[in-house]
């Protein structure tokens, strides 16, 4: 193997002066042009929040979008979501072990859970108590036996919070959000093929009832007509659309193997690959129906080093020179085997009846 290729970033992770993170902005627009509307994602009310879209500051009767503002078009865990699943496919597959584990008829890949290494599908398997021992060596700060398991749980970042409290921070982490945007409301409604209370489903009466009416079952069963006004209705970017992604080396240096100074290198080169391969991939722009983003080329991306003391320099990394470095690293890592495993039902009741 090259020294080269697989020793070009040791200064990221071994030297006090070297940088801190790794930053990256991409303009996007929507696939209709810049004035197009883009559905952000909505959330459920809590913590004194009512609710929908996600803008700060929120509007006001006084002021209604006029002040600037920030909406969420996608949420870190969400783009952590979405970029993971790239390791189960394609060319990437060698990078990292493939994890799979049957319920029944189905069939997941460990890269598609949600809590990742942290996940009760992965906890209730055939894979506790090998799990359990690699959360136990990373309390003791050795990271070696996760990242043979799930080596983008230490990527990504994971929480194993309902057994060990073992924590690891996210190195990549990556947010869409909409600068200055105007909410817009529209209105729907439905009307029936045929008039069920002339055909003695119900009565006039109870049609009369139901019409207007969400919650009468009638309109949830969709026999009368049922008008939605106000309802959300997309925004508009005015001030534009910008990913911010970025990969933490400082977060990176705190990865160790437990007290061995090479093995604890080649897990920090590792790990390094995957997060460079995560922080550049090239994403769909496809986020959920009425948002599909697109690279703004009126304003090209900004992908920076930043240094401790504040210097930023201009960085060169390139997708396909990330996976050049990833797949060396790997090579000398060893990537750790793939498993096909099985969800055991009598653990998960046994963790049901478990107390936090």
């Amino acid at each position: 193997m090259n020294d080269s290729k697989i020793n070009k970033y040791d200064h990221w992770f071994t030297s006090e002066e070297g940088p801190a993170a790794l930053i990256i902005k991409e303009h996007l627009m929507p696939v209709e042009g810049h004035d197009g509307v883009i559905f952000p994602p909505t959330f459920a009310a809590g913590d004194g929040f009512s609710g929908g879209y996600n803008i700060d500051p929120p509007p006001t009767k006084e002021d209604p979008w006029k002040t600037p503002n920030v909406c969420i078009i996608d949420t870190v865990g969400s783009q952590a979501n979405r970029i993971e699943p790239i390791f189960a496919a394609g060319k990437y597959t060698k990078l990292v072990p493939q994890i799979l584990i049957k319920a029944g008829e189905k069939q997941v890949n460990m890269l598609e859970v949600g809590h990742r290494a942290g996940d009760a599908l992965v906890r209730c398997s055939e894979l506790q108590e090998q799990m359990h021992a690699a959360f136990i060596e990373l309390l003791r700060h050795n990271a070696e036996p996760l990242s043979k398991i799930a080596p983008t749980s230490l990527v990504f970042g994971v929480w194993d919070s309902r057994d060990t409290q073992a924590k690891l921070p996210r190195l990549v982490s990556s947010v869409i959000r909409a600068y200055n945007v105007e909410k817009l409301s529209r209105g729907a409604v439905y009307t029936p093929p045929v008039d069920y209370a002339a055909l003695d489903v119900f009565s006039e009466v109870d049609k009369a009832k139901a019409e207007g009416d969400k919650k009468n079952p009638l309109a949830k069963r969709g026999f009368v007509h049922n008008p939605a006004s106000g309802s959300h209705g997309g925004v508009i970017a005015r001030g534009g659309i910008r990913r911010d992604a970025s990969l933490s080396l400082s977060a990176l240096q705190l990865l160790k193997a437990e007290i061995d100074e090479e093995k604890t290198k080649t897990l920090r080169r590792y790990i390094l690959g995957l997060a460079l391969v995560a922080l550049t991939a090239n994403n769909s722009s496809y986020l959920r129906q009425g948002c599909q983003l697109v690279i703004d080329p009126e304003k090209p991306s900004e992908f920076t080093i930043v240094y401790r003391d504040g210097r930023r320099e201009p960085s060169k990394i390139t997708h396909s020179s990330a996976l050049e470095y990833a797949e060396s690293v790997a090579k000398v890592f060893v990537v750790g085997d793939d498993q096909s495993v099985a969800f055991e039902a009598k653990k998960a009741k046994e963790d049901v009846k478990k107390k936090d």
